[in-house]
């Protein structure tokens, strides 16, 4: 994991869709973290560095959707950086556990959990 990265990322290969005022765009996530997502940057994205993004995926195999309201904190030609600023309980929850099944290590998932709660000093 990178020094300066507080939460563990996974792989993680789902549709999205990236939505503003009225705009929507179709975009794939290509990796996740309790405090944000990597997505391929949309055809015709028109979202500007810091602006305000929600982040919407359905999990593989389920109907269960997650919602994340995201900052833009960096954009390439190719991706979108996504900050987590507000997800909702059930969307954590089912988030926390993809994390984990993934990690294979609850016990760094709940130090991450408890940093991601926490204020930062």
């Amino acid at each position: 994991m990178d020094e300066r990265r507080k939460f563990s990322r996974i792989l993680f290969d789902a549709n999205a869709y990236l939505a503003q005022d009225d705009s929507t765009w179709r975009t794939t996530i290509l990796d996740l973290s309790l405090n944000g997502a990597l997505v391929e940057i949309p055809e015709l994205f028109t979202g500007a560095q810091n602006s305000h993004i929600i982040l919407e995926f359905v999990l593989p195999d389920s109907d269960v959707q997650l919602v994340m309201h995201t900052e833009v904190v960096h954009k390439t030609s190719e991706h979108l950086g996504l900050r987590c600023l507000h997800i909702d309980v059930e969307s954590i929850s089912h988030l926390r556990r993809i994390i984990e099944l993934n990690l294979g290590d609850a016990e760094l998932l709940n130090r991450e959990l408890e940093m991601l709660i926490q204020p930062e000093e």
